[in-house]
């Protein structure tokens, strides 16, 4: 999308460069991500950069609404309720596809999440890039004018809120297992908080305590949330010594309940240019006779898990729960980044911090993920090149 950045970048571009690139990555923790992190940036013009603050702008309006928690109680009502909700979310990631309509190109939305996604990986990954193509420092994967300093003063603000760092914990099943692992590791070197499965905590009374590598028992004051909770609900395996729904003495950095308030369950509700025709399979009147125009998703689900692609009428006939699912119209993401053979499809994820107080989101960064396949995601990217997790660099303001 920027001509003269793309120009260079392919041309000072070698695979012998990509191995040197996933190589010091890996280097910072002896530890290659286990997703695929694609060869380049997204290089995103200022009318798209417009386009997508301006999409942000109108989801954002609707989470801002006095009635926002009143539309979006059935959420709750259909997962859990952890008590303690705060009065808006801490995270924000909003999901657009790079599309085609009538002719031009115009983000669309896929999803929007009000939980963390990479924030702490991703400056990182921009670093990277810039070690190998030093003239990407002509750009910045920040919003709002933010220097990198700036960045990382905002997610201390946010995620720790004042407290001392030993008291606040990044929280996931099973951390050491995850994909996303390498954000949990630079959160850590970056945030001096420590990393910790669920199945470590204590419960005593109302409070919670982890055990620190030294053997201290220490309390936890701050939860930072990575917890994805269809993968809880799935594993009955685990041996935990607390609950979700319990009444805790704790703060939350992204509070259990905004998964579910902000997710799929408000694309329905969302009407207009960045938006697309998404309807609630309980609300469906009737299926429509084009099914190959749509995409049949559960609500809750991440990474993409559970989505039906190629839809057919007994797909949707034979769903049980109707209110956890979703009827969306596909869109045209159009190939618009030039590899060295073909061009590539992308979505781009813009990333939000709320800070307790202020009255509305903040944007921060962003992240990009690239495809060659039907869909953004790994089973559909199998053995490409050029696919995977990325950045996008947007020009910096003058």
């Amino acid at each position: 999308m920027i001509p003269k950045y793309r120009k260079a970048f392919n041309e000072a571009f070698s695979v012998e460069k990509y191995q040197a690139f996933q190589e010091d990555i890996a280097a910072d923790f002896s530890y290659m991500p286990t997703f695929r992190m694609a060869e380049t940036p997204f290089f995103i013009s200022d009318d798209l950069k417009a386009q997508l603050l301006e999409g942000c702008d109108e989801v954002i309006r609707l989470i801002q609404r006095d009635d926002f928690k009143k539309l979006t109680e059935k959420a709750l009502e259909l997962n859990m309720k952890v008590p303690n909700e705060d009065e808006h979310t801490t995270f924000l990631a909003i999901d657009f596809g790079i599309c085609e309509e009538d002719g031009e190109v115009v983000p669309k939305l896929i999803e929007v999440q009000g939980f963390p996604s990479l924030f702490n990986y991703q400056p990182a990954l921009y670093q990277k890039f810039v070690n190998h193509y030093p003239f990407l420092t002509e750009l910045t994967p920040f919003l709002n004018g933010l220097s990198h300093t700036d960045y990382q003063k905002v997610l201390d603000d946010v995620i720790l809120n004042g407290h001392p760092k030993e008291n606040v914990i990044l929280l996931e099943i099973e951390p050491e297992k995850q994909n996303t692992k390498i954000d949990f590791y630079y959160c850590r070197r970056d945030l001096g908080i420590p990393i910790v499965c669920v199945t470590d905590l204590i419960k005593e009374g109302r409070q919670l305590f982890y055990v620190s590598d030294s053997g201290e028992k220490i309390q936890v004051k701050r939860i930072y949330n990575r917890v994805i909770f269809d993968e809880l609900e799935s594993r009955k395996d685990l041996a935990m010594k607390f609950s979700f729904s319990d009444d805790l003495d704790i703060e939350w950095a992204g509070h259990p309940n905004w998964f579910f308030r902000i997710s799929k369950f408000i694309l329905p509700l969302l009407k207009g240019k960045y938006f697309i025709e998404t309807t609630l399979l309980s609300d469906l009147k009737e299926i429509p006779q084009d099914l190959e125009n749509y995409v049949l998703k559960p609500l809750f689900s991440f990474s993409g898990s559970g989505v039906i692609f190629h839809v057919k009428k007994e797909d949707i006939e034979t769903v049980v729960e109707k209110d956890l699912y979703i009827l969306q119209r596909k869109v045209n993401y159009i190939p618009i980044i030039q590899s060295p053979d073909g061009k590539v499809k992308t979505e781009v994820r813009m990333l939000y911090v709320w800070k307790k107080g202020d009255p509305a989101p903040t944007p921060l960064c962003n992240l990009a993920r690239l495809s060659r396949g039907e869909m953004i995601g790994v089973k559909f990217n199998k053995d490409k090149d050029w696919v995977g997790g990325s950045i996008g660099l947007f020009e910096k303001d003058s």
